[in-house]
Protein backbone atom coordinates (compact mmCIF):
# COMPACT_ATOMS: atom_id res chain seq x y z
CA UNK A 1 0.00 0.00 0.00
CA UNK A 2 3.05 2.63 0.74
CA UNK A 3 4.16 1.51 -2.51
CA UNK A 4 1.35 2.59 -4.29
CA UNK A 5 0.43 6.03 -2.39
CA UNK A 6 4.49 6.63 -2.93
CA UNK A 7 3.64 6.42 -7.00
CA UNK A 8 0.82 8.29 -7.06
CA UNK A 9 2.76 11.31 -4.73
CA UNK A 10 5.46 10.78 -7.55
CA UNK A 11 3.35 10.88 -10.90
CA UNK A 12 2.04 14.01 -9.36
CA UNK A 13 5.10 15.76 -8.53
CA UNK A 14 6.08 14.75 -11.96
CA UNK A 15 2.89 16.44 -13.54
CA UNK A 16 3.50 19.52 -11.09
CA UNK A 17 7.13 19.89 -12.02
CA UNK A 18 6.44 19.24 -15.94
CA UNK A 19 3.27 22.05 -15.25
CA UNK A 20 5.49 24.52 -13.59
CA UNK A 21 8.20 24.37 -16.72
CA UNK A 22 5.43 24.00 -19.49
CA UNK A 23 4.43 27.36 -17.67
CA UNK A 24 8.16 28.63 -17.61
CA UNK A 25 8.62 28.05 -21.49
CA UNK A 26 5.26 29.36 -22.21
CA UNK A 27 6.79 32.79 -21.02
CA UNK A 28 9.59 32.71 -22.73
CA UNK A 29 8.21 31.37 -26.00
CA UNK A 30 6.00 33.61 -27.03
CA UNK A 31 8.94 36.19 -27.86
CA UNK A 32 9.72 33.21 -30.55
CA UNK A 33 6.25 34.30 -32.26
CA UNK A 34 7.70 37.41 -33.69
CA UNK A 35 11.23 37.36 -33.72
CA UNK A 36 11.62 40.16 -36.38
CA UNK A 37 8.84 43.05 -36.41
CA UNK A 38 5.53 41.91 -37.42
CA UNK A 39 4.70 43.45 -41.41
CA UNK A 40 1.07 43.29 -42.76
CA UNK A 41 -2.25 45.16 -43.48
CA UNK A 42 -4.71 46.05 -41.11
CA UNK A 43 -8.09 47.02 -42.41
CA UNK A 44 -9.08 50.23 -40.10
CA UNK A 45 -7.44 52.84 -41.92
CA UNK A 46 -9.59 52.27 -45.42
CA UNK A 47 -12.49 50.49 -44.01
CA UNK A 48 -12.77 51.57 -40.49
CA UNK A 49 -15.52 49.72 -38.59
CA UNK A 50 -17.03 48.14 -41.61
CA UNK A 51 -14.91 46.02 -43.82
CA UNK A 52 -16.37 42.75 -45.49
CA UNK A 53 -15.06 39.52 -46.27
CA UNK A 54 -14.37 40.28 -50.42
CA UNK A 55 -12.88 43.48 -49.44
CA UNK A 56 -10.20 41.27 -46.99
CA UNK A 57 -9.86 38.17 -49.82
CA UNK A 58 -8.79 41.07 -52.33
CA UNK A 59 -6.41 43.15 -49.91
CA UNK A 60 -5.12 39.15 -49.13
CA UNK A 61 -4.56 38.48 -52.83
CA UNK A 62 -2.71 41.39 -53.28
CA UNK A 63 -0.35 40.93 -50.43
CA UNK A 64 0.24 37.14 -51.96
CA UNK A 65 1.14 38.66 -55.49
CA UNK A 66 2.97 41.96 -54.86
CA UNK A 67 4.73 41.76 -51.37
CA UNK A 68 4.75 38.36 -49.48
CA UNK A 69 8.13 37.57 -50.98
CA UNK A 70 9.47 40.66 -49.53
CA UNK A 71 8.18 39.36 -46.14
CA UNK A 72 4.74 41.09 -45.76
CA UNK A 73 2.17 38.14 -44.13
CA UNK A 74 -0.02 39.68 -41.90
CA UNK A 75 -4.18 40.23 -43.01
CA UNK A 76 -5.64 41.83 -40.11
CA UNK A 77 -9.73 42.46 -39.56
CA UNK A 78 -9.97 45.70 -37.71
CA UNK A 79 -12.67 46.96 -35.12
CA UNK A 80 -16.07 45.35 -34.70
CA UNK A 81 -16.32 42.44 -36.95
CA UNK A 82 -19.15 41.18 -34.60
CA UNK A 83 -21.68 44.19 -35.53
CA UNK A 84 -24.24 43.45 -37.71
CA UNK A 85 -24.97 47.09 -38.57
CA UNK A 86 -22.18 49.37 -37.94
CA UNK A 87 -21.04 52.16 -40.26
CA UNK A 88 -17.79 54.54 -40.41
CA UNK A 89 -18.33 57.96 -38.95
CA UNK A 90 -17.97 57.18 -35.09
CA UNK A 91 -19.07 55.08 -32.37
CA UNK A 92 -22.05 54.43 -30.46
CA UNK A 93 -24.20 56.73 -33.29
CA UNK A 94 -26.97 53.59 -34.11
CA UNK A 95 -28.10 50.56 -31.68
CA UNK A 96 -25.50 47.74 -32.46
CA UNK A 97 -26.35 44.43 -32.80
CA UNK A 98 -24.00 42.02 -31.59
CA UNK A 99 -23.72 38.65 -33.00
CA UNK A 100 -22.38 36.42 -30.45
CA UNK A 101 -22.43 32.69 -28.75
CA UNK A 102 -24.62 31.26 -25.75
CA UNK A 103 -21.05 31.83 -24.06
CA UNK A 104 -21.17 35.76 -24.15
CA UNK A 105 -18.37 35.58 -27.22
CA UNK A 106 -18.41 37.20 -30.77
CA UNK A 107 -19.05 36.19 -33.57
CA UNK A 108 -18.36 36.98 -37.53
CA UNK A 109 -21.62 39.32 -38.58
CA UNK A 110 -22.65 36.59 -41.39
CA UNK A 111 -24.19 39.76 -43.52
CA UNK A 112 -20.17 40.98 -43.76
CA UNK A 113 -18.61 36.99 -43.61
CA UNK A 114 -21.09 35.13 -45.39
CA UNK A 115 -18.23 32.45 -44.75
CA UNK A 116 -19.18 32.64 -41.04
CA UNK A 117 -23.03 31.24 -41.69
CA UNK A 118 -22.19 27.69 -40.63
CA UNK A 119 -21.20 28.85 -37.04
CA UNK A 120 -17.50 27.95 -37.37
CA UNK A 121 -16.14 31.71 -37.40
CA UNK A 122 -13.77 33.39 -39.31
CA UNK A 123 -12.40 29.46 -39.91
CA UNK A 124 -13.03 29.84 -43.58
CA UNK A 125 -11.44 33.23 -44.54
CA UNK A 126 -8.67 32.22 -42.01
CA UNK A 127 -7.91 29.05 -44.11
CA UNK A 128 -8.41 31.44 -47.38
CA UNK A 129 -5.53 33.27 -46.11
CA UNK A 130 -3.42 30.58 -45.21
CA UNK A 131 -3.40 28.76 -48.63
CA UNK A 132 -1.73 32.00 -49.86
CA UNK A 133 1.16 31.59 -47.45
CA UNK A 134 0.04 34.50 -45.57
CA UNK A 135 -1.46 34.99 -41.67
CA UNK A 136 -4.72 35.90 -40.58
CA UNK A 137 -5.49 38.45 -37.61
CA UNK A 138 -8.55 39.67 -35.52
CA UNK A 139 -9.02 43.28 -33.53
CA UNK A 140 -10.71 42.81 -30.12
CA UNK A 141 -11.51 45.14 -27.60
CA UNK A 142 -10.75 44.51 -23.52
CA UNK A 143 -13.11 43.45 -21.53
CA UNK A 144 -16.32 41.12 -21.68
CA UNK A 145 -19.57 42.36 -23.63
CA UNK A 146 -22.34 44.27 -21.82
CA UNK A 147 -24.88 41.88 -23.44
CA UNK A 148 -23.46 39.17 -21.93
CA UNK A 149 -23.70 40.74 -18.62
CA UNK A 150 -27.18 41.56 -18.98
CA UNK A 151 -28.17 38.18 -20.22
CA UNK A 152 -26.32 36.47 -17.43
CA UNK A 153 -24.37 34.51 -20.24
CA UNK A 154 -22.24 31.49 -18.58
CA UNK A 155 -18.30 31.44 -19.09
CA UNK A 156 -17.19 27.96 -21.02
CA UNK A 157 -15.34 26.09 -18.12
CA UNK A 158 -16.51 28.52 -15.12
CA UNK A 159 -18.09 26.26 -13.39
CA UNK A 160 -21.27 28.13 -13.33
CA UNK A 161 -19.85 31.31 -13.34
CA UNK A 162 -21.81 34.02 -15.26
CA UNK A 163 -20.44 37.25 -17.42
CA UNK A 164 -22.09 39.22 -14.39
CA UNK A 165 -19.87 37.77 -12.04
CA UNK A 166 -16.88 38.89 -13.49
CA UNK A 167 -17.52 42.83 -14.82
CA UNK A 168 -16.70 45.97 -13.27
CA UNK A 169 -18.29 49.16 -15.40
CA UNK A 170 -14.93 50.75 -13.96
CA UNK A 171 -12.36 52.08 -16.19
CA UNK A 172 -15.08 51.36 -18.69
CA UNK A 173 -13.58 52.08 -22.74
CA UNK A 174 -14.34 55.35 -22.86
CA UNK A 175 -14.94 55.96 -26.51
CA UNK A 176 -16.52 52.41 -27.59
CA UNK A 177 -19.16 51.38 -25.19
CA UNK A 178 -19.12 47.26 -25.88
CA UNK A 179 -17.78 46.03 -23.36
CA UNK A 180 -16.99 46.19 -19.60
CA UNK A 181 -13.67 45.60 -17.27
CA UNK A 182 -12.78 42.46 -16.71
CA UNK A 183 -11.97 42.17 -12.96
CA UNK A 184 -8.81 40.08 -13.35
CA UNK A 185 -8.87 38.30 -9.59
CA UNK A 186 -12.27 37.44 -10.14
CA UNK A 187 -13.02 33.85 -10.69
CA UNK A 188 -13.91 33.24 -14.08
CA UNK A 189 -12.04 35.98 -15.47
CA UNK A 190 -9.50 33.90 -16.57
CA UNK A 191 -11.42 31.42 -17.83
CA UNK A 192 -13.73 33.99 -20.14
CA UNK A 193 -9.71 35.01 -22.14
CA UNK A 194 -9.39 31.30 -22.37
CA UNK A 195 -12.29 30.70 -23.64
CA UNK A 196 -12.68 33.46 -26.81
CA UNK A 197 -8.45 32.93 -27.22
CA UNK A 198 -9.32 28.85 -27.73
CA UNK A 199 -11.40 29.91 -29.87
CA UNK A 200 -9.58 32.24 -32.03
CA UNK A 201 -7.18 28.98 -32.32
CA UNK A 202 -9.52 26.95 -33.27
CA UNK A 203 -10.41 29.56 -36.38
CA UNK A 204 -6.83 29.40 -37.00
CA UNK A 205 -6.29 33.23 -35.45
CA UNK A 206 -2.67 34.27 -36.28
CA UNK A 207 -2.13 37.68 -34.94
CA UNK A 208 -4.71 39.45 -32.42
CA UNK A 209 -4.75 43.54 -31.55
CA UNK A 210 -5.94 43.83 -28.29
CA UNK A 211 -8.02 47.41 -28.18
CA UNK A 212 -8.05 49.67 -24.81
CA UNK A 213 -5.08 48.00 -22.69
CA UNK A 214 -2.54 50.98 -22.56
CA UNK A 215 -4.25 54.07 -21.80
CA UNK A 216 -4.87 54.13 -19.20
CA UNK A 217 -2.25 50.81 -18.50
CA UNK A 218 -5.24 47.45 -17.68
CA UNK A 219 -1.95 45.46 -16.35
CA UNK A 220 -4.18 42.78 -14.79
CA UNK A 221 -5.93 42.36 -18.04
CA UNK A 222 -2.81 42.44 -20.35
CA UNK A 223 -1.81 39.31 -17.89
CA UNK A 224 -5.07 37.51 -18.04
CA UNK A 225 -4.51 37.60 -22.21
CA UNK A 226 -1.03 36.33 -22.28
CA UNK A 227 -1.92 33.50 -20.22
CA UNK A 228 -5.03 32.61 -22.20
CA UNK A 229 -2.33 32.55 -25.50
CA UNK A 230 0.11 30.38 -23.39
CA UNK A 231 -2.43 27.93 -22.94
CA UNK A 232 -4.16 27.61 -26.23
CA UNK A 233 -1.67 25.81 -27.97
CA UNK A 234 -1.03 28.22 -30.63
CA UNK A 235 1.79 30.65 -31.38
CA UNK A 236 -0.89 33.92 -31.95
CA UNK A 237 1.02 37.13 -31.97
CA UNK A 238 -0.18 39.57 -28.86
CA UNK A 239 -0.81 43.57 -30.19
CA UNK A 240 -1.45 45.87 -27.22
CA UNK A 241 -3.52 48.70 -28.16
CA UNK A 242 -3.59 51.88 -28.40
CA UNK A 243 -1.11 54.44 -26.77
CA UNK A 244 0.53 55.83 -25.93
CA UNK A 245 1.85 53.29 -23.83
CA UNK A 246 3.16 54.47 -20.36
CA UNK A 247 6.92 54.05 -20.94
CA UNK A 248 7.45 52.91 -16.89
CA UNK A 249 5.43 49.97 -18.17
CA UNK A 250 7.72 49.15 -20.69
CA UNK A 251 8.91 46.51 -18.15
CA UNK A 252 5.96 44.85 -18.35
CA UNK A 253 4.65 44.89 -21.50
CA UNK A 254 7.64 43.89 -23.51
CA UNK A 255 7.39 40.87 -20.77
CA UNK A 256 3.46 39.90 -21.88
CA UNK A 257 3.08 41.32 -25.63
CA UNK A 258 5.09 41.06 -29.28
CA UNK A 259 4.41 44.14 -29.60
CA UNK A 260 2.46 47.66 -28.04
CA UNK A 261 1.73 50.89 -29.34
CA UNK A 262 3.52 53.89 -28.32
CA UNK A 263 1.37 56.71 -29.53
CA UNK A 264 -2.79 56.87 -30.20
CA UNK A 265 -3.67 56.61 -33.54
CA UNK A 266 -1.62 57.95 -36.48
CA UNK A 267 -2.70 59.52 -39.64
CA UNK A 268 -2.15 60.81 -42.60
CA UNK A 269 -1.20 64.32 -41.16
CA UNK A 270 2.72 65.79 -40.00
CA UNK A 271 1.80 66.69 -37.07
CA UNK A 272 0.97 63.05 -36.12
CA UNK A 273 5.02 61.93 -37.46
CA UNK A 274 6.35 65.33 -35.85
CA UNK A 275 4.63 63.18 -32.40
CA UNK A 276 6.44 59.89 -33.08
CA UNK A 277 9.38 61.29 -32.92
CA UNK A 278 9.41 62.60 -29.67
CA UNK A 279 7.57 59.59 -28.39
CA UNK A 280 10.21 56.88 -29.72
CA UNK A 281 12.80 57.85 -28.24
CA UNK A 282 11.76 56.82 -25.02
CA UNK A 283 11.56 53.40 -26.47
CA UNK A 284 14.87 52.57 -27.89
CA UNK A 285 15.78 50.40 -25.36
CA UNK A 286 12.96 47.98 -25.29
CA UNK A 287 13.34 47.06 -28.76
CA UNK A 288 14.12 43.33 -28.95
CA UNK A 289 13.48 40.33 -30.90
CA UNK A 290 10.17 39.00 -30.62
CA UNK A 291 9.39 42.32 -28.50
CA UNK A 292 8.47 45.85 -30.13
CA UNK A 293 7.02 48.86 -29.89
CA UNK A 294 4.94 49.65 -32.36
CA UNK A 295 4.52 53.44 -34.63
CA UNK A 296 0.59 51.87 -35.57
CA UNK A 297 -0.30 51.96 -39.09
CA UNK A 298 1.41 53.26 -42.15
CA UNK A 299 -1.61 55.66 -42.96
CA UNK A 300 -0.41 55.56 -47.03
CA UNK A 301 -1.91 54.66 -50.59
CA UNK A 302 -5.85 55.04 -50.61
CA UNK A 303 -7.53 55.74 -47.59
CA UNK A 304 -11.22 56.46 -45.80
CA UNK A 305 -12.78 54.61 -48.22
CA UNK A 306 -14.87 54.04 -45.49
CA UNK A 307 -13.03 55.26 -42.69
CA UNK A 308 -13.45 57.32 -39.54
CA UNK A 309 -11.27 59.99 -40.52
CA UNK A 310 -11.94 62.28 -43.72
CA UNK A 311 -13.23 61.52 -47.28
CA UNK A 312 -12.06 58.56 -49.77
CA UNK A 313 -8.51 60.03 -50.31
CA UNK A 314 -4.57 58.76 -51.66
CA UNK A 315 -2.61 60.04 -48.48
CA UNK A 316 -2.48 63.69 -47.87
CA UNK A 317 1.30 63.13 -46.48
CA UNK A 318 3.55 64.50 -49.42
CA UNK A 319 6.50 62.46 -51.17
CA UNK A 320 9.00 63.75 -48.73
CA UNK A 321 7.19 63.40 -45.68
CA UNK A 322 6.30 59.26 -46.72
CA UNK A 323 9.87 58.53 -47.36
CA UNK A 324 10.56 60.20 -43.84
CA UNK A 325 7.81 58.16 -42.49
CA UNK A 326 9.00 54.99 -44.09
CA UNK A 327 12.60 55.54 -43.10
CA UNK A 328 11.61 56.06 -39.29
CA UNK A 329 9.46 52.72 -39.21
CA UNK A 330 12.17 50.79 -40.64
CA UNK A 331 15.33 52.30 -38.86
CA UNK A 332 13.48 52.07 -35.78
CA UNK A 333 12.11 48.61 -36.40
CA UNK A 334 8.63 49.20 -35.80
CA UNK A 335 5.81 46.84 -36.53
CA UNK A 336 4.81 47.27 -40.16
CA UNK A 337 1.06 47.50 -40.58
CA UNK A 338 -0.16 49.42 -43.67
CA UNK A 339 -3.25 51.24 -43.39
CA UNK A 340 -4.47 51.60 -47.28
CA UNK A 341 -6.28 49.81 -49.46
CA UNK A 342 -3.82 47.41 -51.15
CA UNK A 343 -5.61 46.72 -54.85
CA UNK A 344 -5.47 50.74 -54.78
CA UNK A 345 -1.62 51.55 -54.45
CA UNK A 346 -0.18 53.44 -57.06
CA UNK A 347 3.94 52.77 -58.23
CA UNK A 348 4.75 54.63 -55.85
CA UNK A 349 3.28 53.78 -52.65
CA UNK A 350 4.12 49.80 -53.39
CA UNK A 351 7.91 50.98 -54.19
CA UNK A 352 7.76 52.52 -50.79
CA UNK A 353 6.98 49.22 -49.23
CA UNK A 354 8.81 46.33 -51.96
CA UNK A 355 12.89 48.21 -51.09
CA UNK A 356 14.61 45.39 -50.77
CA UNK A 357 17.34 46.89 -48.67
CA UNK A 358 15.38 49.14 -46.89
CA UNK A 359 13.23 45.96 -45.57
CA UNK A 360 17.00 43.97 -44.81
CA UNK A 361 17.78 46.94 -42.61
CA UNK A 362 13.96 46.59 -40.62
CA UNK A 363 14.74 42.73 -40.62
CA UNK A 364 18.28 42.01 -39.64
CA UNK A 365 19.47 45.35 -37.67
CA UNK A 366 20.25 45.54 -33.91
CA UNK A 367 21.61 48.41 -31.99
CA UNK A 368 19.14 51.14 -32.82
CA UNK A 369 19.66 54.64 -31.27
CA UNK A 370 19.11 57.96 -31.69
CA UNK A 371 22.37 60.02 -32.09
CA UNK A 372 20.39 63.40 -31.97
CA UNK A 373 17.13 65.05 -31.77
CA UNK A 374 17.71 69.02 -31.73
CA UNK A 375 16.74 72.23 -33.52
CA UNK A 376 14.31 69.70 -35.91
CA UNK A 377 17.20 68.01 -36.87
CA UNK A 378 17.49 63.81 -36.39
CA UNK A 379 19.91 61.51 -36.57
CA UNK A 380 18.86 57.39 -35.80
CA UNK A 381 21.48 54.76 -36.61
CA UNK A 382 21.91 50.80 -36.11
CA UNK A 383 23.88 48.17 -36.92
CA UNK A 384 24.12 44.82 -39.25
CA UNK A 385 25.92 42.28 -37.28
CA UNK A 386 25.70 39.88 -40.26
CA UNK A 387 27.60 41.92 -43.01
CA UNK A 388 29.56 45.16 -40.65
CA UNK A 389 27.15 47.41 -42.18
CA UNK A 390 26.05 50.61 -40.55
CA UNK A 391 22.63 52.34 -41.27
CA UNK A 392 21.87 56.34 -40.78
CA UNK A 393 18.97 58.03 -41.02
CA UNK A 394 19.16 61.73 -41.16
CA UNK A 395 15.49 63.59 -41.28
CA UNK A 396 14.65 67.36 -41.12
CA UNK A 397 11.83 68.11 -39.13
CA UNK A 398 11.84 71.86 -40.24
CA UNK A 399 9.70 73.77 -42.53
CA UNK A 400 12.76 75.06 -44.51
CA UNK A 401 15.50 73.65 -45.73
CA UNK A 402 17.84 72.53 -43.20
CA UNK A 403 21.81 70.95 -43.32
CA UNK A 404 22.40 68.38 -40.90
CA UNK A 405 26.25 67.06 -40.32
CA UNK A 406 26.98 63.82 -38.53
CA UNK A 407 30.38 63.17 -37.79
CA UNK A 408 30.87 59.26 -38.81
CA UNK A 409 33.05 59.05 -35.68
CA UNK A 410 29.86 59.33 -33.21
CA UNK A 411 28.70 56.33 -35.22
CA UNK A 412 31.53 54.13 -34.31
CA UNK A 413 33.11 54.46 -37.63
CA UNK A 414 36.77 55.92 -38.73
CA UNK A 415 38.58 56.56 -41.88
CA UNK A 416 36.63 56.83 -45.48
CA UNK A 417 33.67 54.39 -46.03
CA UNK A 418 30.94 54.44 -48.50
CA UNK A 419 27.45 55.77 -48.43
CA UNK A 420 24.88 54.14 -50.33
CA UNK A 421 21.42 55.93 -50.63
CA UNK A 422 18.64 53.51 -49.87
CA UNK A 423 16.10 55.29 -51.32
CA UNK A 424 17.75 56.34 -54.28
CA UNK A 425 20.02 52.93 -54.82
CA UNK A 426 21.96 54.64 -57.53
CA UNK A 427 23.48 57.45 -55.39
CA UNK A 428 26.88 55.94 -53.85
CA UNK A 429 29.38 58.30 -52.72
CA UNK A 430 32.02 58.79 -50.02
CA UNK A 431 32.95 59.75 -46.80
CA UNK A 432 35.44 60.71 -44.38
CA UNK A 433 34.87 62.26 -41.34
CA UNK A 434 31.95 64.05 -41.62
CA UNK A 435 28.47 63.30 -43.45
CA UNK A 436 26.84 66.91 -45.17
CA UNK A 437 23.56 67.03 -46.59
CA UNK A 438 21.21 69.63 -47.28
CA UNK A 439 17.41 68.27 -46.62
CA UNK A 440 14.11 69.53 -47.77
CA UNK A 441 11.77 70.25 -45.26
CA UNK A 442 9.82 66.99 -43.39
CA UNK A 443 12.36 64.94 -45.72
CA UNK A 444 14.35 62.15 -44.97
CA UNK A 445 17.70 60.39 -46.00
CA UNK A 446 18.80 56.45 -45.77
CA UNK A 447 22.23 55.54 -46.10
CA UNK A 448 24.22 52.15 -45.65
CA UNK A 449 27.59 52.88 -44.77
CA UNK A 450 30.04 50.24 -45.40
CA UNK A 451 34.07 50.30 -46.23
Amino acid sequence: MKKIIFLIAFVANCHLIMAQHKQIATQTDFKTFAVTPPMGWNSWDCYGPTVEEHEVKSNADYMSGYLKKYGWEYIVVDIRWFVKNDKAGGYNQTDPIYVMDEYGRYQPAVNRFPSASDGTGFKKLADYIHRKGLKFGIHIMRGIPKEAVERKLPILGGNGITADQIYSTELQCSWLKDNYTIVADKPGAQEYYNSIINMYAEWGVDFIKVDDLSQPYHKGEIELIRKAIDQCGRPIVFSASPGETPVDAGEHISQHANMWRMVGDVWDTWEDIDHLFKVSEKWYPYISPGTWPDCDMIPLGRLAIRGERGLDRMTRLTKDEQYTLMSLFTIFRSPLMFGGDLPSNDAFTLSLLTNKEVLKMHRESTDVRQVFRQNGKVAITSKNQKTGDTYLAIFNLNKENTDITINISDLGLNGTVTATDLWNRKNHFKVKEKLIKKLRPHSAMLFRLHP
